[in-house]
């Protein structure tokens, strides 16, 4: 007689949304692996991290799996934020990227994010930042009026 080992527990609510979140990332990025799309992930979150505050800032945070949020909320933001171009080519810089790769993977994880944030949080948060960041997250760029 064969004793069988007891179900694995399923994994928790929050654990199983950053899951979701990587493997939505890792298919729209086309990343080899997992732990490339979780590379990709953390280093967009926390550049985001340093451009939003406010209400926005706790309402996305709140509405992000936990991991994700963690990533978002260990940057403090900083007092001008960049335009949508001048956030890729920031990024290029720290992490070594090229400004075409660095567009690619804000593109994947921040139109992953914009689904997660809903319509209007994501709406508020375009409208919050400068010029540029509508594509970013899949939008098309509307032109304010002057």
């Amino acid at each position: 007689m064969t004793l069988l080992s007891p179900p694995a527990p399923p994994p928790s609510t929050a654990t199983a949304a950053f899951d979701q979140l990587l493997e939505k990332v890792r298919y729209d990025g086309a990343y080899p692996t997992r732990r490339h799309a979780e590379g990709v992930v953390r280093r967009v979150l926390e550049a985001l991290g340093r451009q939003l505050t406010g209400i926005e800032r706790m309402e996305l945070a709140a509405r992000l799996p936990q991991e994700a949020a963690c990533h978002f909320s260990s940057q403090p933001p900083t007092s001008s934020p960049l335009t949508g171009w001048g956030f890729v080519k920031d990024l290029a810089e720290r992490t070594g990227g090229t400004p075409a790769t660095t567009r690619w993977d804000t593109g994947s994880v921040l139109g992953a994010v914009g689904r997660i944030a809903g319509d209007d949080l994501t709406a508020r948060i375009i409208g919050q930042l400068p010029d540029g960041y509508a594509l970013l997250f899949g939008r098309a760029q509307l032109i304010r009026a002057a």
